[in-house]
């Protein structure tokens, strides 16, 4: 009986609409009962400090104003693996992100199917065929589309975004940290080379010591105890001279494997360690910069995106709304299938919702649910770890102020008592021991003055790492990159 759109449309859309609203009055999997347990650490915003708001910058490691270390920086930012693995899950991502934004559109499929069979002569098929073997063709293009009424695929897409987000900032860490160890193994380098020119300077020394005993021996003031004592001090500096040398040849080695330069490019390297100038510390933490500091950003960023997919979740739980059509040919055999008698089309709508699912649901969201507070755990961890990180590295570097003071007064009563001994020993007023002892002293605080010259530069890379080095976490920087 012919019949217009209108009724057809209302006929097909009433019974829809009374269903789902039945479903969802009388559902029996519920959500009720999981939640998240763990609740995020607030970072202390009262302790701002407006001095440290811009610093340190992007590429901190410039102000040293040292070539090489900029060389091998730049080469490990463009070739280390790290970056390529950043680079591979930031794509990763996005194509996650893609897969999902398309699930809230609709599909639409072209195909054709055939079947040879024999009919039932019991079945629902005119008498005519019964019995009869036929090919039954099937040409028709085909849409289907979920109806996202309870948001389902839209959390999850906003699940999936968040993630592209997460990884877009993952590279910059990758970055902060790459510069963070090519700076800090170089300015090693330059510590060791230090060291080992001490023992060089101390083994000249003791040479010059040495032949003044033997003059003594000669003249008999001295015994070859004295001797054996200042050839033995050689033996002991040269010792230690190779120790270094093994120190700056795994430093130059560790430094062509961070930066992805070969060995010859760094078998030559001589960094000096500089002078720097003290920074001016914030009394307070400067909260503001730990809380833009990019792996506390991420964690934040992978809560939202949890919270997103636990949404999806939820809407699960909900009816499940879905709407497919199809229009084509299809016929008995293949002669008739492109008549336009053969034209087939229609409108399927449909609504589910899960009365009994022996708790798999449930436990889809319970996992998810877990996850959450796994990720604010984590997240906890990351605010607590960043605070302790530049509490560390303030506390550090005004200790070792202190510490520099207190060995430059002591280096320089070492070099004092070192020098009168000399002049004893010459005049024949003290003996060889007491020379090598206060020689000894003068060592160990020449080595102690550049452990501490290369401690200060480490410091200074620790407290730029902490505060966040530089890295830009706001939206429009990341849209940028």
């Amino acid at each position: 009986m012919p019949m217009g759109s209108q009724p057809v449309r209302a006929e097909l859309l009433r019974p829809l609409v009374i269903g789902l609203l039945t479903l969802a009055q009388v559902a029996c999997v519920r959500f009720t009962g999981i939640e998240l347990i763990q609740a995020q650490r607030e970072i202390p915003r009262e302790n701002e400090d407006s001095q440290f708001s811009a610093w340190p910058e992007t590429e901190w490691w410039k102000a040293y104003e040292d070539k090489n270390l900029n060389r091998l920086v730049e080469s490990a930012l463009e070739a280390n693996p790290s970056i390529e693995l950043a680079d591979s899950r930031l794509r990763m991502a996005q194509s996650i992100a893609s897969y999902a934004g398309a699930t809230l559109k609709p599909r639409v499929d072209a195909g054709f199917e055939s079947a040879w069979q024999r009919y039932s002569e019991n079945g629902l098929v005119p008498p005519s065929l019964g019995g009869s073997h036929e090919v039954d063709g099937r040409f028709a293009v085909d849409l289907r589309w979920e109806i996202d009424l309870f948001g389902k695929l839209r959390h999850a897409i906003a699940a999936t975004r968040r993630q592209v987000d997460v990884e877009s900032i993952n590279r910059p860490i990758a970055r902060l940290a790459l510069a963070s160890a090519v700076a800090s193994t170089y300015f090693r380098l330059a510590e060791a080379g230090a060291q080992r020119e001490v023992v060089l300077a101390t083994i000249e020394q003791r040479r010059g010591i040495l032949k003044l005993v033997e003059a003594r021996v000669a003249l008999g003031v001295d015994s070859r105890v004295e001797l054996m004592q200042a050839e033995g001090a050689i033996a002991r500096a040269e010792e230690e001279l190779a120790a270094t040398h093994e120190q700056v040849a795994l430093l130059r080695a560790s430094l062509s494997r961070i930066a992805v330069v070969s060995l010859a490019e760094t078998a030559s390297l001589a960094p000096t360690l500089i002078e720097l100038t003290a920074p001016q510390l914030p009394d307070p933490i400067p909260s503001g910069l730990v809380a833009r500091r990019a792996d506390i950003v991420a964690a934040q960023w992978r809560i939202e995106s949890i919270v997103h997919g636990i949404e999806s979740v939820k809407a699960e739980f909900y009816p499940s709304v879905n709407l497919a059509s199809f229009a084509g040919f299809s016929a008995l055999g293949f002669d008739d299938l492109m008549k336009g008698s053969s034209g087939i089309y229609g409108l399927v709508p449909s609504v589910s919702l899960p009365l009994f699912d022996a708790d798999r649901l449930r436990a889809k969201l319970g996992f998810v649910t877990a996850q959450g507070d796994m990720a604010i755990a984590q997240y906890n961890d990351t605010v607590l770890n960043a605070v302790q990180e530049v509490i560390h590295a303030i506390t550090s570097i005004r200790a070792l102020r202190e510490r520099q003071a207190a060995q430059q007064k002591a280096q320089a009563a070492a070099e004092t008592a070192w020098q009168l001994a000399m002049q004893r020993y010459k005049a024949g007023l003290t003996g060889y021991l007491t020379v090598l002892s206060t020689e000894s002293e003068v060592l160990r605080e020449r080595r102690a003055a550049a452990a501490l010259k290369g401690r200060a530069l480490t410091l200074d890379i620790s407290l730029k790492q902490a505060l966040g080095g530089g890295i830009e976490t706001t939206a429009s920087a990341l849209a940028h990159r």
